[in-house]
């Protein structure tokens, strides 16, 4: 995505969105804007001493998001897992140890509290 509209995207998301997401699409109609987010290849922080290697993404998680505009907003988050290469599970990040560990807005603290609802499947 252009770097201006990534700008943008930064004041209309949860501040701290972009640590973890990027933006890989987006769609528009009247009443609807729908933003695609895929969590980034960045190892999760209590994993840091393991090998550990991307196997993709979980099932996509769909939230909706404060409207823009009169505008329904849905965010559709990909999350990641990766392969341990020493335990051979596949973990995923620990949203709450992220909302532990940093200082975060509310906006942001109820985006990870929606997104750890959903099981990994």
């Amino acid at each position: 995505m252009h770097e201006s509209f990534n700008q943008l995207l930064r004041l209309i998301l949860p501040e701290g969105i972009e640590n973890y997401f990027e933006l890989n699409n987006y769609t528009k109609s009247e009443e609807e804007l729908h933003l695609y987010l895929d969590e980034i290849n960045k190892q999760p922080e209590e994993f840091v001493k393991d090998k550990l290697t991307s196997k993709g993404f979980f099932k996509e998680v769909t939230i909706q998001d404060f409207p823009i505009r009169g505008m329904h907003v849905y965010l559709h988050i990909k999350r990641r897992r990766w392969l341990n290469e020493r335990s051979g599970q596949v973990v995923f990040r620990d949203w709450n140890l992220v909302a532990k560990g940093t200082r975060i807005t509310k906006d942001f603290a109820s985006f990870l509290k929606e997104i750890s609802r959903y099981p990994s499947l």
